[in-house]
């Protein structure tokens, strides 16, 4: 599905979200700024937005994983296009069978990504497993407005305008509806924190962003 999607996944994530997307990925930035982290590993990594935003950590090393190559190929396409990123490397990789060593990493990231894991609490161990003691997981993923009006605004664009534009520009209304659905299912705020707890990640701190369209989960090793 996002293999079909990649030629058009970064015009119809700028359109949708009208650029909030990218305010939303420099918090994630401040977030990690003063833990320096030398080495980064970016979980669902698409086309590598996060993966070149995290490039002013100024880190060793990114790497950026994902399972689709039709992603990660526009991800390097763009890797090369720009400035300061030799300290990435994109490659395919299953989140829930992550290639690398244990404490392999100083922070871990996933941006809008961690809702695709076929079983989430794989692919949060796995993460658990690969990062260094004390080491810094943030994810930032949708989450369910509830305050109204916004709730019902917000509800209507997600679930019938979202899905048409996808499908105007991308000739795929399977994947924007996924989109919708899969928010919906999704463990989120509290709950979210929760899992993260039991799965042994420290310091759980959940922040709503832009009325609750996403959160950011910030915690540790």
């Amino acid at each position: 599905m996002f293999d079909g999607i990649a030629h058009k996944y970064d015009f119809l994530n700028r359109l949708l979200s009208f650029r909030i997307d990218t305010l939303w990925r420099k918090r994630v930035i401040r977030l990690l700024k003063p833990f320096a982290p030398r080495h980064i590993l970016d979980v669902a990594t698409g086309t590598a937005d996060l993966a070149i935003a995290l490039t002013a950590l100024k880190p060793e090393s990114i790497t950026g994983i994902d399972i689709s190559a039709g992603m990660l190929e526009i991800g390097r396409q763009k890797v090369a296009l720009k400035e300061n990123t030799k300290m990435i490397r994109l490659q395919k990789a299953d989140s829930e069978n992550l290639p690398f060593d244990e404490g392999t990493f100083d922070a871990v990231t996933v941006a809008f990504g961690v809702r695709n894991f076929e079983n989430l609490g794989t692919g949060l161990s796995e993460i658990y497993r690969v990062l260094t003691p004390g080491g810094q997981f943030v994810i930032l993923e949708f989450s369910k407005v509830k305050k109204f009006p916004l709730k019902q605004f917000y509800h209507l664009y997600f679930r019938y305008v979202t899905p048409a534009i996808g499908k105007l520009f991308s000739n795929s209304s399977t994947a924007y509806s996924y989109l919708p659905n899969s928010v919906q299912v999704f463990p989120e705020g509290e709950e979210m924190c929760v899992i993260l707890q039991k799965t042994g990640f420290k310091k759980v701190v959940c922040t709503s962003l832009s009325f609750g369209i996403a959160s950011l989960y910030h915690c540790q090793k």
